[in-house]
């Protein structure tokens, strides 16, 4: 699937990505190969690259139909015999430099110089709208929806029917199903915080993703949604998140969840269905949180949790461990 909201400028032969990764001594069968896309190791297919960086990611990368795939000397033997590892010293520093390739618009997050007052755009008299409501290229929204003073809806973005949008919100690179409140003070679908510590400069990497946010959901006050950097940040249906909450990129959030305040949750983690999260709780990233679960408010969860469970406490534990350990 094409991505719909940044320009792919590939596609590139495989001798021209072995260039960037500094691999042009590498013997591959077919130099002029030609690779178009970089993708994750669950999406990519045949003639797309991929990366693999962790052995969290073990299941998925021994299965992918990815051509070939930037990773470590200790992982490389994980991937199927149809998918060709890369091997280099940073596997995040390398897939960067590849994206950036294909992708390099999804680098800056420069303000949308196309916006225009939403009275000078078609949408004029289909929403009921506030002071200084500004609308950019490629953004549809449906009827019944509410935008509030201040807001910006920056180019691609999609708002789906009887919406309301709050006040000093800003949009970009977003799904939003019908019947969603995003309310004041919101940022949506901006990079998140992905980069590389270097000497005098550190590299941003470019996220490519986007959000969704499916039907029936809430959004509360001064939130921030990262987009996804490879794969897409998602909010599931009837799901309401609290004020204060960070949703970094990548996560999914199931449905029916309730997130308290001030949460954060950290990039590329699942959260099932049914969870509850109590307020100021913080979830670290990768991990995998399953349906049913119940977290403390101010636990620390550094490691999964497995579905039904009920824990508090930093690092996250059983509730009965830890009322028996605070007694």
């Amino acid at each position: 699937m094409a991505n719909q909201f940044f320009q792919n400028n590939g596609p590139y032969n495989i001798s021209e990505i072995l260039h960037i990764l500094n691999l042009k001594n590498l013997k591959v069968k077919k130099k002029n190969i030609k690779i178009f896309d970089v993708k994750d190791l669950l999406s990519a297919g045949e003639n797309d690259i991929s990366f693999f960086h962790t052995k969290n990611y073990e299941n998925i990368a021994k299965d992918t139909k990815a051509s070939f795939c930037i990773t470590s000397n200790n992982l490389k033997h994980i991937l199927p015999k149809t998918c060709t590892p890369l091997v280099v010293k940073n596997v995040l520093l390398s897939i960067s430099k590849v994206t950036e390739k294909f992708y390099p618009s999804s680098i800056n997050d420069k303000f949308d110089q196309t916006v225009l007052q939403i009275e000078d755009t078609k949408f004029k008299k289909k929403v009921i709208f506030g002071k200084n409501v500004l609308i950019g290229k490629n953004v549809s929204i449906g009827s019944d929806c509410y935008i509030g003073h201040n807001s910006i809806i920056e180019k691609n973005v999609s708002i789906g029917d009887n919406c309301l949008i709050g006040s000093n919100v800003i949009i970009k690179n977003t799904i939003i199903k019908s019947n969603v409140k995003i309310l004041d003070n919101c940022i949506i679908g901006k990079h998140g915080f992905g980069f590389f510590p270097l000497k005098n400069n550190n590299q941003r990497y470019p996220h490519i993703g986007i959000v969704i946010i499916e039907d029936n959901c809430e959004i509360g006050c001064n939130s921030t949604i990262d987009r996804g950097s490879m794969s897409n940040t998602v909010i599931g249906k009837n799901t309401y998140l609290d004020n204060q909450i960070h949703v970094a990129h990548n996560v999914k959030i199931g449905e029916n969840s309730i997130i308290a305040g001030q949460v954060g949750i950290a990039g590329s983690s699942v959260i099932g269905n049914n969870v509850k999260v109590g307020g100021q709780a913080g979830i670290s990233g990768h991990l995998k949180i399953g349906d049913n679960v119940e977290i403390g408010g101010g636990s620390g969860v550094i490691k999964n949790i497995p579905e039904s469970s009920k824990v508090m406490g930093y690092p996250a534990k059983s509730i009965r461990n830890f009322i028996k350990e605070n007694k």
